[in-house]
């Protein structure tokens, strides 16, 4: 056989040769370096997850607020029930039987019978007083006429008097001038002269009698006359009294409560009903203790009826504290009251307190309570970084920042306690 010639190939030439040691070093170098990067890396982001707080929140769970500048209205909302600024309760004025004229919610007119006490007790008092009244008037009269008459005797002696003084002037004279001819005797004259004396004795007697009689007499007819008109005044109030067993309207209104069934007999002071003054309302509403010191007599509101708001101003602010509330009532101004006005009606009312123009303000929330509003978290990106500020006025849906913080920025108005007072806490999400 013919034998094939052999080609051969370089396999036997080839050797293999190891790696350089440059090459080895290069890649060494080039893995740890990436390795090194790589725990860097992850140390920067457990170093700022610590910087952060160590904590992160979602954002869904706390309520962010923007700083901004306008003016901020302290007012305060509430609702109430109406009340009749006028609804007095009418008393029975003794004791008897009730006869009603009206029943419960019928429109009365001023003066309007609504109801008759019999009571034949106090008309039989009247008839008494009245018979004792006429004898002291009678009495008055008399005594009135016993002073006339004794000032009028009192008067004849007095005149009388005079007359005797005049007479014995005269006769003194006539002496006088006869014992100065020599005609008539020194005794006669002295005669003439003591009976001058007497008479003016009895002249001066006279009128001290006359000027006593007088003022002796005015006087008992004086307190005559005082009794019988204090006897006047008491069948006055009885007469009063009687009139009063009428029970009338006190005003235009509506007759509310009646206390007392037809025909039953009523103690004296003992209720009858009670009548509404449609015509008059107040809104009786409880304000927070805190709200209640910024109240005060006149302030304007606004009560909301049906939709539309009717100006009010606050007419009274309770002294009293009673679970934390503080009653107040608002009235109605001047021909301003909603139609159809029912006592015990609930409506809701609005009281401005304070306007303050061109301050920075926020949205009112939770963490006004924490730490008494001194601090606030502000939103920084993906970080809520916790600063110092100090509030001033607030209203019920905002809150004024005094200082601490700029208009734009943008902090954590609810949800804060979760933070636990943290310097700086992430968050997360949109």
């Amino acid at each position: 056989m013919e034998q094939r010639a052999r080609i051969r190939d370089t396999a036997g030439q080839d050797t293999v040769l190891a790696a350089p040691r440059a090459s080895r070093q290069r890649k060494a170098w080039l893995a740890g370096a990436i390795g090194g990067a790589l725990l860097l890396a992850l140390l920067a982001w457990v170093v700022s997850g610590w910087a952060s707080g160590g904590r992160s929140f979602d954002a869904e769970r706390l309520r962010v607020a923007e700083v901004k500048r306008g003016d901020l209205v302290r007012d305060l909302s509430a609702d109430g029930r109406l009340i009749a600024a006028n609804s007095p309760t009418l008393y029975a004025i003794a004791a008897g039987t009730v006869a009603l004229k009206v029943v419960a919610g019928d429109r009365v007119r001023k003066g309007q019978a609504l109801a008759v006490i019999d009571s034949p007790e106090l008309r039989s008092k009247l008839v008494q007083e009245e018979s004792t009244l006429a004898s002291m008037e009678a009495e008055a009269s008399r005594a009135l006429l016993d002073a006339q008459l004794s000032r009028s005797n009192a008067r004849k002696l007095l005149d009388q008097a005079q007359i005797d003084r005049t007479a014995a002037e005269r006769d003194l004279q006539r002496f006088q001038r006869g014992f100065d001819g020599g005609a008539v005797p020194q005794v006669d004259l002295s005669a003439a002269q003591d009976t001058m004396k007497k008479s003016e004795l009895g002249l001066s007697a006279a009128q001290r009698e006359f000027r006593l009689q007088s003022e002796g007499a005015g006087l008992d007819a004086r307190n005559k006359r005082l009794l019988a008109d204090r006897q006047k005044a008491v069948v006055a109030e009885l007469r009063r009294q009687v009139d009063k067993l009428t029970v009338r309207a006190p005003f235009d209104g509506q007759v509310g409560q009646v206390q007392i069934a037809q025909g039953t007999n009523v103690v004296a002071n003992g209720p009858v009903m009670s009548v509404v003054d449609l015509s008059m309302f107040e809104l009786e509403i409880k304000v927070p203790e805190s709200f209640a010191r910024d109240l005060g007599i006149g302030m304007p509101a606004q009560v909301v009826s049906t939709g539309t708001a009717y100006a009010a101003e606050v007419s009274a602010v309770s002294p009293e504290v009673v679970n934390g509330e503080v009653n107040a009532r608002l009235r109605f101004a001047e021909g301003k009251q909603p139609p159809g006005l029912r006592q015990n009606q609930r409506l809701s009312a609005r009281i401005v307190l304070d306007t303050r123009r061109n301050v920075l303000m926020v949205d009112r929330g939770p963490f006004l309570e924490q730490d008494g509003g001194r601090f606030a978290y502000v939103v920084d990106g993906s970080q809520a970084v916790r600063r110092p500020i100090r509030t001033g006025a607030s209203s019920l849906s905002s809150v004024e920042i005094v200082s601490g913080l700029q208009a734009g920025d943008r902090i954590v108005v609810s949800g804060t306690d979760l933070f636990d007072n943290a310097d700086r806490v992430r968050i997360h999400g949109d």
